[in-house]
């Protein structure tokens, strides 16, 4: 079976070590974290992981199948990429010199749709919100520049159908 991206949708009770026990399960499995996420949830409560992994479907769903078996989640769902919409963020920290002595840095900022977030002395901080090719080439464009620093985001991800979880937890949290 071939390998292809998926986002993991954890809800969990927000507990203290079970990051780490989920991580576990991708550990003993061999198989890398591209990107994770935590936040709360829409659901008061209830937080919600997202994991993104390079692998088969039948990978997928066992590790789905062992996150569910840790008390505090409550549910676990596995998605392709046609079947969520989603985003990253990225930070390029750039000498400030750049912005003013490389025309081609300000056509970057332009053409990529990113923000100039702050200007110093030294340094200027760019933020670009995009899918993960996206801020790939960006940074490919700015890498000759010289990058000083370098951080992005896990995935942020919603489903495009319905999530069931959402009902369930509503209705069981407004119970309580």
């Amino acid at each position: 079976m071939e390998k292809q991206w998926f986002t993991i949708s954890v809800y969990s009770e927000n507990n203290v070590g079970l990051l780490n026990r989920i991580s576990g399960i991708f550990l003993k499995r061999h198989i890398n974290i591209e990107s994770l996420n935590v936040s709360k949830s829409e659901i008061e409560h209830v937080s919600k992981f997202t994991i993104v992994v390079n692998t088969t479907k039948d990978w997928t769903k066992k590790i789905v199948g062992q996150i569910e078996k840790q008390i505090e989640v409550i549910k676990a769902y596995y998605h392709t990429v046609d079947e969520i919409i989603y985003q990253e963020s990225a930070l390029f920290k750039i000498e400030s010199h750049l912005l003013f002595d490389e025309r081609q840095i300000q056509n970057i900022i332009k053409e990529s749709n990113s923000q100039i977030v702050t200007v110093s002395r030294d340094f200027f901080v760019l933020a670009k919100t995009g899918r993960r090719h996206e801020i790939d080439e960006m940074h490919d464009a700015l890498e000759p520049y010289g990058i000083m620093q370098f951080v992005r985001s896990g995935r942020l991800a919603v489903t495009k159908e319905e999530m069931p979880i959402s009902k369930i937890l509503n209705e069981s949290y407004q119970e309580k």
